[in-house]
């Protein structure tokens, strides 16, 4: 059947648009059920809510697909010197400590700021800037703490770069290889404010008493997924997927109820455009949320071991969508990139397709490349130029007024109207891939210590 595009993109913005349910969404996610760590009482609840949703819109295989997730939870944590408490939330994965150092400013934990310090580091407890240091190679923070770790800085109080004492949870190893992505010792972040209030300290050789009680175990948590079959190519799959949890303590707004509620208006879109017009996908739409994502990937890292071993011909990652409005797709490997933009050129919308420069794992499509697999995540203002009201992120305030409605109605339909182009495209016009788990692993350990340049 020949495929009217007009008519059908005029059908999918309209429902996209007027038939959204973003903010009733948004409504359950953030505030009914507010913070979702993956394996949490209120995570279950969301799953549960997801594969309802994909239940209602008729998607096949609706389902939870469970595992054992490797997590970690803390009862307390609290920094004072002498009388003073200090701003505070424990990394993730922090481990227990009862601690009383002296307390030694390291600046940002560059080279040259621990030479001028390593007499006093043996032991103590550092005072790091997690920001980078401006004008020198860019180090990541994990570099920076395991060079700390090898002076023998006995923990470390990291200095968030937002104001208004505000800080974020934050995550220690390298997720390029999330499965030893361990902290060497404790860690914690303060303030930029109560940072300052440290390296005075410091200056005057005060000592800090630092206390983290944490603990690690095992517990269930849930991938949802369902799909749409094709109807010229079923053995063919195009993955839509993104994150429902989120860090201790925040509604995750932003990060990522936005990305969750893309995956199910896009969902619901295309399912309608089926039941009311009889249009069909090519080939298999496959939607998925993913658990544990602020734990190492482990949810979409689960879901790639069960569900792809045969490769799907594209994955695209859906986080912090209301970080800005969506300026096209970003892909790991290049074989697709004139590919993908042929298609976006269809929509008429200026929608450009790029490649990274570096393998990024900041987010669930890290799993899915690591495999080879042709992955992808949406070109927006995630990290320059953002909206303002964005700039929330592993904290209490990411709640759901963070979320822009308008724009994830314009997400839902882009994604729907690409989604459908990608889906009726004749398998043999799609180039090879042929980027294997080795050749990812070589690239991986060449760019290791590098920072990867998101812009």
């Amino acid at each position: 059947m020949e495929l009217d595009w007009k008519e059908i993109d005029r059908w999918i913005f309209g429902e996209a648009w007027t038939g959204s349910k973003a903010k009733e969404h948004a409504q359950v996610l953030c505030d009914e059920i507010g913070p979702r760590w993956a394996a949490s009482t209120e995570e279950h609840q969301a799953v549960e809510y997801i594969r309802d949703e994909f239940e209602k819109m008729g998607l096949e295989g609706a389902a939870l697909q469970e595992f054992v997730l490797d997590t970690w939870t803390y009862e307390s944590a609290e920094a004072r010197v002498g009388d003073f408490a200090i701003d505070l939330l424990p990394y993730n994965r922090c481990p227990s400590c009862v601690l009383q150092a002296p307390l030694v400013d390291v600046g940002f934990g560059t080279a040259h700021a621990l030479d001028k310090t390593r007499d006093k580091l043996r032991g103590c407890v550092a005072v790091m800037h997690l920001a980078l240091e401006p004008f020198t190679t860019p180090v990541p923070a994990n570099i920076r703490l395991q060079a700390l770790a090898d002076a023998g800085v006995a923990a470390v109080v990291a200095v968030d770069p937002k104001d208004g004492r505000r800080v974020e949870y934050h995550n220690g190893g390298d997720w390029r290889e999330p499965e030893t992505a361990e902290l060497p010792f404790p860690a914690v972040t303060t303030s930029r404010e109560h940072g300052r209030v440290l390296q005075h300290c410091a200056q005057q050789g005060q000592q800090i008493k630092l206390t983290v009680v944490s603990r690690f175990y095992q517990a269930p948590a849930h991938n949802v997924v369902g799909e749409i079959q094709g109807s010229r190519w079923p053995g063919e799959r195009l993955v839509l997927g993104g994150h429902h949890d989120t860090v201790y303590g925040t509604p995750g707004g932003n990060d990522n109820a936005s990305g969750t509620i893309a995956v199910l208006e896009t969902a619901r879109v295309l399912a309608e455009l089926k039941a009311e017009l009889g249009v069909e996908p090519g080939m298999n739409l496959c939607f998925a949320t993913y658990s544990a994502e602020e734990q190492r990937f482990q949810g979409a890292s689960e879901y790639v071991r069960r569900n792809c071993r045969e490769k799907p011909r594209l994955a695209i990652n859906l986080d912090e969508l209301s970080a800005g409005h969506m300026k096209g797709v970003v892909l790991a490997f290049d074989p697709l990139r004139d590919f993908v933009q042929a298609q976006l050129d269809t929509m008429g919308d200026g929608l450009k397709c790029h490649v990274m420069s570096q393998l990024d794992a900041t987010s669930d499509h890290f799993p899915f490349l690591r495999q080879g697999i042709d992955a992808a995540h949406l070109w927006r203002w995630r990290f320059r130029g953002r909206h303002a009201d964005s700039d929330y992120h592993h904290e209490p305030a990411d709640t759901a007024d963070k979320l822009n409605v308008r724009e994830l109605k314009e997400y839902a339909g882009q994604l729907a109207r690409l989604l459908l182009r990608l889906s009726h495209a004749e398998p043999d016009q799609w180039p090879e891939n042929a980027v294997t788990r080795e050749a990812v692993k070589q690239r991986l350990d060449a760019e290791r210590a590098t920072v990867v340049r998101v812009y």
